[in-house]
This record gives C-alpha cells, structure tokens and sequence, in this order.
C-alpha cells in the first residue's frame, strides 16, 4: 500500500515537471540581429585585378595562395604548438563547461544522505518518554529531489546566455586563430624582405670593391688622387655596414617566427631566401559578405544575442520562483527492518517564492541588462565599421603600392643608366669620382627602396586575407557548443 502510494506521489511529480516545463513561457524580447546596411562595393577596389574563377574564396589555408613551401611547412606548426592559441582554446572549453553547467538547471536535482546513528538518551532528560536512559539505533536512507520549474523561461534564458558566449569564445578562438596565422606571415615576408636586401647590399659591396681597387690602380698610375681612392673606400664600407645592421631586425623577425610556431629562438633557424615575387591576386568579394566572413564580427553579434537573453532573465525575476520538491526513504532503528514497507517514509510538494518589495533591485538589474545589451550592439557595430575600414585600408594601400613599385622599378632603371654613364665619364677623366659616388648612393637608394615596397606589398596582401577573414565562415560556429569536441581543425578554423 505504501509503495503504491510513493509510486503515484512520483508519477504525479514527474507528470507536473512536464506540463509546466512544456507550458511555460519565456518572458522577454525575442532576438533580431541587429541591423547593419553594407556598402554595395568597396570603395578602395578601384582598378583591383580580379582572381580568377578557381581562385574567388579563400579557403581555410589562405597562406598556400603565396606558394611557399617554406612558409605552409611553418604554418602547420601554429595549430600544434603556438601557446597564444592554446589559451584560446581553454578559454573555448572553459565557455562550453559554464554553459554544460547551467543546462543541468533543466533537470531536477537528486541527492542522498544516509545516516546511521546509535544514540543513548540521559535518564536525567527531565521529561518523561520511552526512550529514556535507553540506547537507541536509527538507520536511515533518504532521498531528496529539488526541481526549479521553469516557467516563466528563467532557465532558458540562462542557458541561452552561455549559449551565446560559448559561441562567441569559439569565435573568438577563431579570431586568434587567424591573427597567429596572419602574423607568422607577416615576420616572414619581413625575414625575407631583409634577406633580399642583404643579398643587394652584399652584391653593392662586390661591385665597390671592384671600383675601390680600380680607383687604387689608377692611384698607381698616378691618374687618380689619393682623395678618390679614399672616397671609394668610404662607400665600401658604409655599405658593408649598412649589409651588417640588415642582422639586428633579421634575427628579430626569426625569433618572433619560432616563439609562433612555439619553439624556443635558439633551437630555431630560419634559413635564407630573398624574396622576389610580387603577392598574388586576391578574391576580395562584396562587402555584405564581411559579416559571414569575420570572426570578429560574428563573436561580437554572438554577445548581442547573449545580452538580449540578460534582458529576458532579468524580466523573468518579476515572476514567481516555483519550486517542486519531494523526499522519500527509508528509517529504522535496525538495519535488517530497514528496506521493509513500514520503514518508507516520503513528503512532497510545491512551494512558490515572490518578491514583494526589494528597494528597486530588480528595476536596476533590468536597466543594467538593457544597459549591456545597447553596449554589446554598439560594439557589434563598431566591429563591423573597423572591419569595413581595414579591408579598404589593405586595398589602398596594395593598389598604391602597386602603382609605386611599377614607378620605383623606372627610377631604378635610371639610376643605374645614370650610374653606367658616370662610370664610363670618370674612366674617360671627364669627371670626377665624386659624380661616380653620388650616382652609386642614389642606385642603391632605389633599390633598397624597391625591395622595401615589395616586401610591404606582402605585408599589405596579408593583412587584406586576414581583414577578409582568412577563408572563415560563420557555418563553422558550433550549434551546440557544449558537445562540439573539435576545437582547432589542420585550417584556421575551429
């Protein structure tokens, strides 16, 4: 009798948790993406060489459109060892665990507390009952279940909040992602940018030491001065220097690749290799697709939605708390009776909490949730503007430096036709060394000047790929993030 009885006291628990997890409510505003018009096109695009069809979306390993062996061989290396990285991917996880936590919330909670206890009463106890001056036994198994019923959408509300954040953790594991990535390439086009100079300067001196010995035979013969010998051997110099100084911010650059690619500088080298091929073409697409493209972007929409599910939680604290909650066991004073029909014992009901007056607490939660949720717009559209922003900035600067490395190319062409014919006017003894020296310092100016644009041209394709968002998609969010066990893919995505 009394286990029918404890069996339909559960069942009509159980039964009451469904109806009111089904016919509840969820109080607040429903989530709308906040609005944000993009251009129709980029402005900076301009006369921009578009790519070719197999060639118009990035894919997840952007840096491959350079072909460089040397470079993907690094790359690879950011996903297993850069530390940057890996913090990011334990923030990821500690995201996914709050939110595996708070979803417990849409279940009860059972707990156990068994007892045994031999207790032995004073005779002196100043009442008269039963047990006194007797030693007693009491055994008991309990157990205890508390439900938080949620109908007015409290729990869902919360649990939508971490939903939200876990998908913007994975987001934001994205962005560092891509900017690890972004900048191996950029130390390493500047490695090789400064190789390419080292190579000029060490070719320079060859040629000085050429003329300085030209100028030293000439001394001999007593067709020269001592002051044009010692002029030539100045410009040798200064340039051998100049080709020693290239070391200092070349070993910088190799440093910096090996702590991204998480080794120590001194168990890493990076070897030399000039840099002479222009960047290549990149697909830079419409400006609607900056939104689905950045990670960024979506991250700080994620906390939009995040912050309007605040909102809601916030409304949900004007409705009533209502709590199920049942206890059934087991006592006996001997272990043998205790498992028997008499010794169940069992309790259950509802109980309900309402606020009637607290000083305006809930009114100033309300306000800081709506508070928050107009920041996290603003931010939202604060991100999608720096974003457009950067993406014009790269096309700027690429379109201009391409321009100025077709005019640099003529002023090296000339300087050298200059320095040919000074050459040939100083061996004639039509002029002096002097002229020879100045057109030498202004060929070698051009052409330092020359590698230094192409390797910013590199600079600048790199920080176009990484503005567009490197070959990310917004598909790649994971939808249930607390069961999404892949965090870091061999691309840069997560």
């Amino acid at each position: 009798m009394f286990e029918n009885r404890g069996q339909v006291t559960w069942l009509a628990i159980a039964l009451t948790i469904a109806v009111l997890q089904l016919s509840g409510c969820t109080v607040g505003p429903k989530y709308h993406p906040p609005a944000m018009q993009a251009p129709p096109a980029y402005k900076e695009v301009g006369n921009w060489k578009p790519a070719q069809p197999s060639e118009q979306k990035l894919g997840g390993n952007w840096w491959e459109i350079f072909q460089d062996s040397q470079l993907n061989t690094l790359e690879q290396q950011i996903n297993v060892s850069n530390q940057n990285l890996k913090v990011a991917v334990a923030q990821y996880q500690q995201a996914r665990a709050a939110l595996r936590y708070n979803r417990a919330d849409y279940y009860p909670t059972i707990t156990a507390s068994p007892s045994a206890i031999r207790e032995k009463f004073s005779s002196n106890r100043g009442t008269t009952t039963i047990s006194n001056g007797k030693t007693i036994n009491d055994f008991v198994l309990p157990l205890d279940l508390s439900y938080q019923a949620d109908v007015w959408g409290r729990v869902r509300r919360n649990v939508e909040s971490y939903r939200e954040q876990a998908q913007a953790s994975a987001a934001d594991l994205a962005v560092v992602n891509l900017s690890m990535h972004a900048d191996l390439a950029i130390d390493y086009f500047a490695a090789r940018t400064l190789d390419a100079e080292e190579q000029l300067l060490q070719y320079t001196v060859v040629q000085y030491e050429k003329a300085l010995q030209l100028n030293e035979e000439r001394f001999r013969g007593g067709i020269a001065s001592e002051v044009e010998v010692e002029q030539a051997r100045t410009i040798l110099e200064t340039t051998r220097a100049q080709a020693i100084d290239v070391g200092v911010a070349r070993a910088q650059y190799e440093h910096a690749v090996a702590v991204l690619v998480g080794k120590p500088p001194a168990e890493f080298t990076l070897p030399p290799l000039p840099l002479t091929t222009p960047p290549p073409s990149i697909p830079v697409g419409l400006p609607s697709e900056l939104l689905e493209r950045r990670p960024d972007i979506a991250a700080a929409e994620r906390r939009v939605a995040s912050a309007n599910a605040q909102v809601g939680l916030a409304k949900a604290a004007y409705y009533p708390l209502l709590t199920l909650a049942a206890a059934g066991g087991f006592e006996s004073g001997r272990i043998g009776t205790l498992l028997q029909g008499p010794s169940i014992l069992w309790s259950a009901g509802p109980s309900a909490v309402v606020t009637l007056f607290d000083v305006g607490r809930r009114r100033a939660a309300s306000d800081e949730a709506r508070a928050g949720y107009d920041l996290a717009v603003a931010s939202y559209r604060e991100t999608v503007l720096t974003g457009f922003q950067q993406v014009e900035d790269s096309l700027a600067a690429l379109r201009i430096l391409e321009q100025e490395a077709g005019v640099q190319a003529t002023a090296v062409q000339a300087a050298q036709k200059s320095l040919d014919l000074s050459t040939t006017r100083y061996t004639g003894g039509v002029t002096s060394y002097l002229e020879v020296i100045t057109a030498q310092n202004a060929a070698l100016a051009d052409e330092v000047t020359a590698v230094n644009i192409l390797g910013r041209r590199m600079a600048g394709a790199v920080l176009l790929i990484q503005a567009l968002g490197g070959g990310w998609d917004r598909s790649s969010l994971p939808e249930r993030p607390e069961c999404c066990g892949k965090l870091v893919s061999s691309n840069s995505n997560p």
